[in-house]
């Protein structure tokens, strides 16, 4: 099976056309409508970043602790 990607606009008028498909006339094809993810918004923006730890050994001082005061 053939697969073609095409992204488009809505129109105001809520329709969708879609010219210039490599396929012939009268062939049965089968489309599937979803929409567009936004490529700015991430939902892990942090995955992938390194994490630095300074000191990571050094003991905690209670006093640090604000569940504790």
């Amino acid at each position: 099976m053939q697969a073609i990607r095409i992204e488009t606009t809505i129109s105001k008028d809520g329709t969708i056309s879609i010219k210039g498909l490599p396929f012939a006339k009268g062939e049965k094809v089968e489309i599937l409508v979803r929409k567009r993810k936004n490529k700015a918004q991430k939902k892990y923006p942090l995955r992938g970043t390194p994490i630095n730890y300074i000191k990571p050994f050094d003991s905690v001082v209670e006093s640090d602790w604000i569940v504790l005061r």
